[in-house]
């Protein structure tokens, strides 16, 4: 095994947004991870994906893509997420990567009738949440940033769901022991979300939103970035390379 995580990068930023970096850069910062200690590999440009088997834990980015649109680049994906997960490799997906990996186990994604999902938002953990390592001591609810269209509709059987929003039921789910779907985003500060508010300005006033009141009542979500950090130490202790966990935790 390597001493590496893997972050399956699905797509990029907004083009407003590129100059602060990829997915994959927003998401390594944001999990406290040595830049040495992560691989990516662009899944969306048909790069070949290697043996999940040898990282310690597999990071799954958001995108532009729609899962239900089953495209080529992304079934193939999903049926590597599948394989990782049994294998018992340590998964996270992040927006379209926790939609995904619902694919990948047999669950529903489609457009969520509620309509977009944008800004800061209000997480309500669900009981099963108490006693699971990622979730377990949240506050209830917990901020964090989200920008979506689809959503899961149904978990895979034998998920369980952790966390629940006002316009998604399955906000986040834990597959077995070791797999994890979160649709918010935690690795964007409250810079990231702004700045995608400002790109889908024109989108929210057709639908309804004035995009300068969300923007306005963005807020800090550091509640939703521990949830990364926690995914990190546990992918560390499991995979027996605990004493490199960062911080020493």
């Amino acid at each position: 095994m390597t001493a590496s995580f893997l972050i399956l990068e699905t797509g990029r930023p907004i083009a407003s947004m590129r100059r602060h970096g990829g997915f994959d850069h927003w998401i390594r910062v944001a999990a406290g991870l040595r830049a040495s200690a992560v691989d990516t590999v662009d899944a969306q440009s048909g790069a070949t994906l290697p043996n999940p088997a040898d990282r310690i834990g597999v990071i799954v980015t958001g995108s532009g893509a729609m899962v239900s649109d089953r495209e080529p680049w992304s079934e193939r994906a999903a049926q590597w997420l599948k394989d990782a997960v049994d294998l018992g490799v340590p998964v996270f997906g992040i927006c379209y990567g926790h939609q995904l990996l619902a694919h990948a186990l047999g669950g529903e994604v489609t457009d969520n009738p509620a309509g977009r999902g944008m800004g800061t938002v209000q997480v309500k953990t669900t009981g099963g949440a108490a006693t699971d390592p990622l979730f377990a001591g949240l506050p209830s609810p917990f901020a964090a940033q989200a920008t979506h269209l689809q959503s899961v509709r149904r978990l895979p059987e034998g998920a369980q769901c952790l966390a629940t929003a006002a316009h998604d039921p399955n906000y986040a789910f834990r597959f077995g022991d070791q797999a994890w779907g979160v649709q918010f985003h935690p690795e964007f500060s409250a810079m990231h979300m702004r700045g995608y508010i400002r790109a889908r300005a024109d989108a929210l006033r057709a639908e309804g939103t004035d995009p300068v009141v969300l923007a306005q009542s963005v807020s800090a979500a550091p509640h939703a970035r521990d949830v990364l950090r926690r995914f990190v130490r546990h992918a560390y202790t499991v995979r027996g390379r605990a004493g490199t966990v960062p911080g020493g935790r």
